[in-house]
């Protein structure tokens, strides 16, 4: 199998060792001291994973656990400028590189903390499954919400980076557990951690993620965020739970695709700006307005990329359709099969309702979608939310982090331009 996968690929690009199949499904560390392999081309990597190079009997990736990164980068904090996406050229810059230039000594702080704290002195895989996430590019959004709150709220303690670094691990452990739910094979571009271990690693990793989570949460002394954090861990769980029983459902409609919205993604957005706010001891007003710009702001990123996963341009971390594929009713969806035919209904009853997708079918829902007016509904529906969100942050302290906040509303639905 893996020479049919490398005979594809000029050979310049990569270097591949031998495995020890039969000890990888015994035990994946004593395999990787029978080989080492090498991967330059990630390329190569991914499609050696997808077609199912070296998989053991469960159908899962074995021996080959360590071909994106060496054993140092478990040990090591991530390059800040590239993990958190921060450009050096000032007039390309998004908001987003923006916040993180403003933040760079607080995220050096969070990107410390969380090595730190994922590690563990008695089982490695930990923070090798952890690191393939955290070090894979993420750009640590959530993370920079909390410390921008915080700083624009006028904190000066320490107590912002152990809550910055508390969310990045909920979000993290929910990445985790979230491929696992969906069957995913990549996630930012690689591919995932349950491809590459098995989803019992990924599901007990999260779950040492949230335990980590909440021991930091308590290390602040304040009951409120502990609080807050607690249950948004809990509304997200939620949110997950809701949209699985919910697939395939062709009933579901506006009001549960927003409830499950802001339980999987807002949720964390607004419990990430609101405990920022918290431990900066800000007043009951500007904790409740950086409340509603979290939640705001996480309605309209997650419509923007539910959105582009029909309208988008491939090379932004999944497949176009992977919505229509898992079954998922999203906000352009709803809308279309409100106006469906007989005929539409019936594409829709068979794709999304019982899973029959075939090649060409992403193309019909494209062009379903746009005879309806769905792609233009939906974006207008995400610019109405990214609205809201900066309109809240008028009772929020001015000053520079203010106006990149306000931007950054903006930008999570210029992508939609």
């Amino acid at each position: 199998m893996l020479d049919a996968v490398v005979g594809q690929h000029d050979p310049r690009f990569f270097q591949v060792g031998v495995t020890h199949h039969d000890a990888a499904r015994q035990d994946a560390d004593r395999a990787l001291e029978y080989a080492r392999v090498y991967v330059e081309d990630e390329a190569f990597y991914t499609l050696a994973a997808q077609q199912g190079s070296d998989k053991g009997d469960d159908g899962r990736v074995v021996g080959t656990h360590k071909l994106s990164h060496d054993e140092r980068e478990a040990q090591r904090p991530a390059n800040v400028e590239k993990d958190c996406g921060v450009s050096l050229d000032v007039s390309m810059a998004t908001p987003q590189d923006r916040l993180a230039q403003s933040l760079v000594d607080d995220l050096q702080a969070v990107e410390r903390l969380i090595h730190e704290r994922m590690a563990s002195r008695h089982a490695p895989r930990i923070p090798e499954v952890t690191a393939h996430l955290v070090d894979a590019g993420g750009k640590r959004l959530r993370p920079m919400l909390t410390l921008a709150a915080a700083r624009a709220c006028g904190y000066a303690g320490p107590f912002h980076i152990h809550l910055a670094t508390t969310v990045e691990f909920i979000h993290t452990a929910t990445l985790l557990h979230d491929d696992v739910v969906d069957e995913s094979a990549q996630r930012r571009g690689r591919p995932t951690a349950n491809l590459l271990w098995d989803n019992k690693s990924s599901v007990l990793v999260g779950d040492y993620l949230f335990a980590r989570s909440f021991q930091l949460m308590v290390e602040t002394g304040n009951l409120r965020v502990l609080d807050i954090l607690a249950d948004a861990a809990a509304t997200i769980a939620e949110g997950e739970v809701l949209q699985l029983t919910a697939a395939r459902d062709l009933a579901t409609g506006e009001d549960i695709y927003i409830r499950i919205i802001r339980g999987k993604t807002a949720a964390l957005f607004s419990a990430a700006t609101r405990v920022g706010a918290v431990i900066a001891g800000a007043g009951r007003e500007v904790e409740e307005a950086l409340f509603t710009y979290g939640d705001a702001l996480g309605i309209a990123f997650q419509i923007a990329d539910d959105l582009l996963d029909y309208a988008g341009d491939a090379g932004i971390g999944k497949n176009r359709g992977d919505d229509l594929r898992e079954g998922k009713l999203t906000l352009p969806v709803i809308r279309a099969l409100a106006k469906a035919d007989e005929q539409e209904r019936a594409f829709w009853k068979r794709t999304i309702g019982r899973g029959d997708v075939g090649p060409d079918d992403v193309a019909q829902a494209q062009a379903i979608l746009a005879r309806h007016g769905a792609f233009e509904s939906t974006r207008a529906t995400a610019l109405s939310w990214a609205a809201r969100a900066r309109n809240a942050l008028a009772d929020v302290p001015a000053g520079a982090l203010r106006d990149i906040l306000a931007d950054l509303a903006d930008h999570v639905v210029g992508r939609l331009a």
